[in-house]
């Protein structure tokens, strides 16, 4: 473990002098007709030139008159050759006067980008874009709220079903402990409710609309349309092939090769459901994406093993079964925990360095800042979790297996895996308030 820290401080020193710009969210290149134009003819159409390309987002281009009255007509298309291009037509015969253009996209990383820009027709005067319809510029209070909760809601299912690789390679006695079962249940619960909360919720975080905007069928058929809520639903059938596979998976008797087949398919399911984080967050704004998306794998992956085994390791130190020794159990899921903090400490070194644009960024942003807590956070769990493993290593070295009484080390291995659970939902707290904080905000 003093290796581990040594690592991770090496690889802060690596991330402090080394840091490189990264991509952002989409961004707003330039608009036809341009913001403050004065025009002798009404356009046939309104564009947007994006930084990415998006696709085509229903409903992301609206114009409207001094009125408020919608003036253009027809879907958002994709005009020409260019991508990143995007716009609306307008009615024909638009009378002379101001329109303001609102927009509201979505970014490759699922959040969302607003604004205006307004023009004139005639010799009317301009309606400044910055003082028009406050509901284009901004995300709703508590539906940004909500949506953080639910994002650490399901960071949390990820851990609690992380913890089948502990019930597979540490404690296969746990196959027949219910509170195993109940974790292993409640985890893909949370995922697929988080799933479904997160899907019906994007529609008014990206529109910037409230919560009563839940139940509006245009922002659901929005969601269900891009690419984000498809990756959505491909989260919700990976979980559920995961509680398809788990009753088979926790029998204590089962053939070789059936058990295998069931490991087999789980770990694509959980490849799949941990892809689906990767695949909508900060990763996706790399312009090396497959370096980002494949360290957040490693990062996530790596977390959910470590923090899913310490919450099925820590209620079995508690209450041990019958006659159990949990020593040898502890000190199996040691080793794989040391793995764990090493992959853990260099993906989201690699993280920070791809989706950072400056070393300044780390005092400057309320990203930075973020960054910072969560690298104090597991720094700290990092010298609890030494503590653990030198519990561990001193009760292997002491009485035999079939003490019946609980030493002093086992009493501080259990209190040190307590602590360690308790500091894992606060760091995956951060993570969460994190993926909806801009890098360069």
């Amino acid at each position: 473990m003093k290796r581990a820290l040594a690592l991770l401080a090496l690889l802060a020193g690596w991330l402090l002098f080394s840091a490189t710009p990264a991509s952002a969210h989409v961004e707003i290149i330039s608009s036809t007709p341009g913001d403050g134009a004065r025009l002798s003819a009404a356009p046939p159409e309104v564009s947007v030139t994006l930084s990415e390309n998006v696709g085509i987002q229903p409903g992301s281009i609206k114009v409207v008159d001094l009125e408020g009255r919608q003036v253009d007509s027809g879907p958002v298309f994709q005009p020409g050759d260019v991508a990143e291009q995007v716009a609306v037509r307008l009615r024909p015969g638009l009378p002379d006067g101001s329109y303001l253009a609102e927009y509201a996209f979505v970014s490759a990383d699922s959040h969302p980008v607003r604004g205006t820009f307004a023009f004139v027709v005639g010799t009317g005067p301009l309606v400044t874009s910055a003082g028009a319809v406050s509901a284009a510029t901004g995300t709703d209070a508590a539906v940004g709220t909500l949506s953080t909760v639910v994002r650490w809601l399901a960071y949390l299912g990820v851990v609690l079903l992380g913890g089948l690789a502990f019930v597979v390679l540490c404690r296969p006695a746990a196959r027949t402990d219910p509170r195993a079962r109940r974790l292993l249940n409640w985890g893909a619960g949370l995922v697929a409710a988080t799933t479904v909360a997160t899907f019906v919720l994007q529609g008014p975080y990206a529109a910037g609309r409230n919560l009563e905007a839940v139940f509006d069928t245009g922002l659901l058929a929005d969601t269900w349309r891009v690419a984000y809520g498809k990756l959505l639903l491909l989260r919700l059938a990976g979980v559920g092939a995961l509680a398809v596979l788990l009753p088979g998976l926790l029998r204590p008797r089962l053939p070789d090769r059936l058990r295998s087949r069931y490991e087999n398919l789980a770990i694509v399911s959980g490849f799949v459901v941990l892809l689906t984080f990767s695949a909508t967050g900060h990763p996706v704004t790399d312009p090396i994406m497959f370096v980002s998306v494949t360290a957040d794998l490693v990062h996530f992956g790596a977390i959910a093993l470590w923090a899913g085994g310490l919450t099925q390791l820590a209620p079995a130190l508690y209450r041990p079964a019958d006659g159990e020794d949990l020593v040898p159990v502890a000190a199996r899921f040691s080793r794989i925990a040391s793995g764990c903090v090493g992959a853990i400490a260099l993906s989201g070194a690699v993280l920070a360095l791809r989706i950072m644009p400056s070393l300044s960024t780390l005092w400057t942003t309320e990203f930075g800042l973020l960054v910072l807590l969560k690298i104090a956070g597991f720094a700290l769990l990092l010298a609890v979790a030494s503590r653990s493993r030198r519990a561990v290593q001193r009760s292997l070295s002491g009485p035999g297996p079939g003490t019946t009484t609980i030493t002093a080390d086992l009493r501080r291995l259990r209190q040190a895996v307590a602590v360690e659970v308790l500091l894992s939902t606060v760091v995956l707290a951060l993570a969460a308030v994190l993926t909806v904080t801009p890098p360069a905000g």
